[in-house]
């Protein structure tokens, strides 16, 4: 899972142009599954993996992998998008360049670009996993 310190964060663009190179092949800022709003306090929107996608989705494409992360089925998914409305960071991403919802796999390309270290991949495991399961389910 990434980990933010938006008060390192300079909003250079560098998380977000690695992304849409690497995944959508052009240095897009829409098409970056990593966010990053300039300004005088930068914020850093990426998925945290909450996984309350998991329960909206109908057609039951989105799971958690054994690493916690979030990840979609794409070549099952019908692009609905009820998961990019019903996320509560507003980080399940849609651009009308494709059918389905994209959103951050904690692939930490992003980190090793970053020149301040305002972005950090965390290991989940255990009871941290348990826990985002149980956020996911309204359980807490």
């Amino acid at each position: 899972m990434l980990n933010k310190n938006e008060e390192l964060c300079i909003a250079c663009g560098a998380c977000e142009e690695v992304c849409s190179k690497t995944y959508f092949k052009e240095s897009y800022r829409e098409k970056s599954c990593i966010q990053v709003e300039g300004g005088t306090d930068s914020r850093i929107n990426v998925c945290n993996q909450c996984g309350v996608c998991i329960d909206v989705c109908p057609v039951k494409v989105i799971e958690r992998n054994k690493s916690g992360v979030v990840m979609i089925k794409k070549k099952d998914c019908v692009g609905c998008f009820i998961c990019v409305g019903s996320c509560p960071e507003e980080a399940m991403r849609q651009h009308d360049d494709y059918i389905e919802p994209f959103k951050c796999i904690a692939c930490g390309l992003c980190v090793k670009v970053c020149p301040t270290d305002a972005i950090a991949i965390e290991e989940v495991e255990g009871k941290q996993l348990e826990t985002l399961d149980q956020i996911a389910a309204g359980r807490e």
